[in-house]
């Protein structure tokens, strides 16, 4: 494992989780709701800003490693779902939503793996509809978390629109690459 700039900051990212989860688990003696609110969206916020600045170094300090590749996709899944998880105990977020963005990563994942032991990892590579549900993804986490109203913008329903366009854009994108690796899917199963 190299031990270089985009790496630290990826397990920088996995390492806020445990802070993240932590802090709805201190009493309302320790910290006041808003306070919680505050922190694990600043937490959040971090971890996000982590995603994007280890990415532009890997490019610009021309850092690419195979297990900063590996590690990067975990720690952003990792990420995601501890929130939404976070998100449905605070009745916040619907588990019918978490599970349906949870399950497309656990499943994309699987995919892009599966297609990159047959070599074919290109054809299942990232696409704009891909990085347009992790937007609204990030937007809505983000709005969820911090929860009360800012310039009279209700960021709880705000959020949970995002969320729901979300998690249609999950089920499209994932459409999308299953559709994207049908071919090989097709033809391993002619082989077997």
């Amino acid at each position: 494992m190299p031990l270089n700039i985009p790496n630290l900051l990826t397990w920088l990212r996995i390492l806020l989780i445990p802070v993240f989860v932590a802090v709805f688990y201190l009493s309302s003696d320790t910290l006041s709701p808003h306070l919680k609110n505050v922190i694990s969206t600043s937490v959040f916020m971090l971890a996000a800003f982590t995603d994007w600045l280890d990415g532009y170094l890997a490019r610009r300090l021309n850092q690419f490693s195979a297990f900063g590749a590996f590690l990067d996709p975990v720690a952003d899944k990792l990420m995601v779902a501890a929130a939404l998880i976070v998100l449905v105990k605070l009745g916040r977020a619907d588990a019918i939503i978490a599970f349906i963005i949870i399950g497309r990563e656990i499943t994309i994942s699987a995919l892009r793996e599966w297609m990159a032991q047959l070599g074919e990892s290109r054809s299942v590579a990232v696409s704009m509809l891909g990085k347009l549900k992790t937007t609204f993804q990030m937007a809505a986490v983000l709005l969820l978390l911090y929860h009360d109203n800012i310039f009279g913008i209700d960021c709880q329903m705000v959020g949970s629109l995002l969320l729901y366009l979300a998690a249609l854009l999950t089920l499209w994108s994932m459409g999308y690459y299953l559709m994207l690796a049908s071919p090989q899917l097709k033809k391993h199963q002619k082989l077997n």
